[in-house]
Parts: structure tokens; C-alpha cells; sequence
């Protein structure tokens, strides 16, 4: 069973940039549709992006749409999540997750792999 630690989150002032980083171990990540999810305090928790195991579709949520984006490195068995021009509303823990689904599902039902989350917290 793969396991997926992240790793990059912290504090930031709105308008900057973090990038944050999902490695995975136990088996290789290029097998695995890849998302990241977020859940603010008090709320669900919802999905931000995903990309397709080979690379070659990535998918938005439309309150991050042309902010973040969403790579892999399939040779580091490694995830990213750039995020640029923070807002406060994108405060919230963000999780890593893997779906061995053949398409990429936007739910986190869909995901049997997470990890534990990094804080992303965003100040006005």
C-alpha cells in the first residue's frame, strides 16, 4: 500500500506564493491519479486539484482555477501543488490523495490513499 506525506504548507501573506509537495512511499505514485483536497475549519472537505496518473490532464476546482497548479514527478514519486496569489479563503489543511480509478474522480470518495495534511494558512 502506498503511503503520502506533505510537506511546504505554513503561513503566508495573501497575494504570495507556496508550493507544497506530496511524497509517496511503499510503491510507485505513476500507477495513481492524484489529488489535492482541502478542508477549512468547520466546513468539508472539498477537492482543489487532480491530475491524471500519466500526466496528461489536469483538472480545477473553479476557486483556484489559473492560481494553483497541479504537477507530478513521477521519477521522485513526488506530487506538487504551486500555489500562487493566496487568499485568505484558501486557508484550510490540504491533503494529498491517490485513486487507482482509470479517470480521475473529483470526489474524495473516489480516494482509499491520504495523508495526514499540511496547514496552509493565508493572512489578509
Amino acid at each position: 500500500q502506498v503511503q503520502l506525506a506533505e510537506s511546504g504548507g505554513g503561513l503566508v501573506q495573501a497575494g504570495g506564493s507556496l508550493r507544497l509537495s506530496c511524497v509517496g512511499s511503499g510503491r510507485p505514485l505513476n500507477n495513481y491519479n492524484m489529488a489535492w483536497f482541502r478542508q477549512a475549519p468547520g466546513k468539508e472537505r472539498e477537492f482543489a486539484a487532480a491530475i491524471h496518473w500519466s500526466a496528461g490532464s489536469t483538472y480545477y476546482d473553479d476557486s483556484v482555477k489559473g492560481r494553483f497548479t497541479i504537477s507530478r514527478d513521477n521519477a521522485k514519486n513526488t506530487v506538487y501543488l504551486q500555489m500562487n496569489t493566496v487568499k485568505p479563503e484558501d486557508t484550510a489543511v490540504y491533503y494529498c490523495a491517490a485513486d487507482s480509478s482509470q479517470y480521475v474522480n473529483l470526489t474524495p470518495s473516489f480516494y482509499n490513499v491520504w495523508g495526514r495534511g499540511t496547514q496552509v494558512t493565508v493572512s489578509a
